[in-house]
């Protein structure tokens, strides 16, 4: 007897555009991404609580030698490992002379000021003072009270992801002049895809939207749903399902419903960085790529994970230099009063 395949999944990973429209021939999208549609799901997403934790970079680039570098809201931060592997975070500046701790060494879990030699083991010592920190296992995330001012929560809101220890992982992190409601509003115009992103994405149809009935995968009342075909190489394409959530102020969590990779996930975070120099607000997507699949041949994909790490996140990247300009743009009409939505 023929082994069952699991639900949608076709046997094979790729399909074959049989009918392939060109770009200038689709159907335009302009009159389905209202305005007003995208605006009310940005503002119930800006209403959840975040417990004041925002995202600084990806877990395994917190080491054991040297601190990682981060900047919310203006705030100079450091992440690093102590001796145990134990991730501890606060103040990027020395307590002592102002020196930035970014540059200094970690030594045996111990960060070590390259001025004057001021220790810090992660706990409060001279004028420094730890901050809550959280490693999900792919994103570290930090707790600023002050900056938040909403009620702390002990972690952060993390979505379901497939077990890591059977995914592979990347993460990117792009910068754009603009907020983080400029880049929940460029995730929450599914729209947009197949016009703005013709290399990666053809045949998108949004089937559901948060104005509708929630469906099956209760995706309704507060999702996209969205049925797309990634693009792999000329007319073949791996084509899938997939709903677009908001589980926090700053976050924008697809998943993969139906079609390959059931389950795998992509988490854009927007953090605010601060004012650049002119004044403008600075805004970090940092994005997580979590990838899964049934299939026996995944485990070679598990096995090279260094190299498809790169691939996954080089192409977040170049979706993001788009998507970023998007965003800035966004940002440029509503700061000079010329945004049409």
């Amino acid at each position: 007897m023929k082994p069952r395949r699991p639900a949608g999944r076709a046997r094979y990973p790729l399909s074959l555009r049989r009918r392939p429209v060109r770009w200038d021939k689709q159907q335009p999208t302009w009159r389905q991404a209202r305005p007003a549609l995208i605006a009310e799901a940005l503002k119930r997403a800006q209403a959840r609580p975040s417990g004041n934790w925002y995202v600084v970079g990806a877990s395994r680039d917190v080491r054991a030698d040297r601190p990682l570098s981060a900047t919310v809201a203006g705030q100079e931060l450091v992440v690093w490992r102590t001796a145990d592997g134990r991730p501890v975070a606060g103040p990027g500046s020395c307590p002592h002379l102002g020196a930035p701790l970014a540059d200094s060494p970690v030594r045996c879990g111990i960060l070590v000021c390259h001025w004057h030699g001021l220790a810090l083991d992660g706990g409060p010592f001279a004028g420094w003072e730890p901050l809550p920190v959280h490693d999900d296992g792919v994103l570290m995330w930090l707790r600023l009270d002050q900056v938040g001012g909403e009620p702390p929560t002990r972690a952060p809101v993390v979505p379901p992801r497939p077990q890591l220890s059977r995914s592979v992982a990347a993460v990117c992190t792009g910068v754009g002049i603009c907020e983080p409601e400029d880049v929940m509003a460029n995730r929450l115009d599914p729209w947009h895809g197949a016009w703005f992103h013709p290399y990666s994405f053809v045949d998108l149809t949004v089937v559901d939207t948060p104005d509708a009935e929630p469906d099956a995968e209760g995706a309704g009342e507060d999702g996209f749903t969205v049925d797309v075909s990634f693009k792999v190489a000329g007319r073949f394409v791996v084509p899938v399902r997939a709903v677009f959530t908001t589980p926090g102020p700053r976050t924008v969590l697809m998943r993969i419903t139906e079609g390959e990779g059931r389950g795998s996930v992509v988490e854009t975070h927007a953090t605010p960085l601060g004012p650049d120099e002119l004044g403008r607000p600075r805004t970090a997507v940092v994005e997580a790529v979590v990838a899964s699949s049934a299939r026996p041949g995944f485990a070679a994909a598990r096995a090279a994970a260094p190299v498809v790490r790169r691939l996954m996140a080089a192409g977040a990247a170049r979706l993001w230099r788009d998507d970023l300009a998007y965003a800035e743009r966004r940002w440029l009409l509503r700061s000079t009063g010329r945004f049409p939505g």
